[in-house]
């Protein structure tokens, strides 16, 4: 992930500009990485170091997401909303 779009991220979905350790900006960082890393994987489908990388990454996302629905609903509800996570 480039430095600008991680900031961009960052000031998106974090109370300040300087936050980035809550779980809002924590989820959104790892869902770009995600992306990235799928389309990556649709063009070099045999890169097995990717797709290992890639499931470590969707399982700290999970986790992040599973202590916002626990914790602040409110704040779960809007990140899904808007990262388009559920369907």
């Amino acid at each position: 992930m480039k430095r600008d779009t991680k900031k961009k991220v960052i000031t998106k979905h974090g109370v300040h500009e300087k936050d980035t350790g809550s779980s809002n900006v924590q989820v959104a960082v790892l869902t770009e990485r995600i992306n990235e890393l799928s389309q990556h994987l649709e063009t070099h489908p045999k890169d097995d170091h990717s797709r290992r990388g890639l499931l470590g990454l969707v399982g700290k996302r999970r986790k992040h997401l599973q202590y916002l629905r626990m914790n602040k609903k409110e704040d779960y509800e809007g990140l899904i909303k808007t990262l388009k996570l559920r369907k």
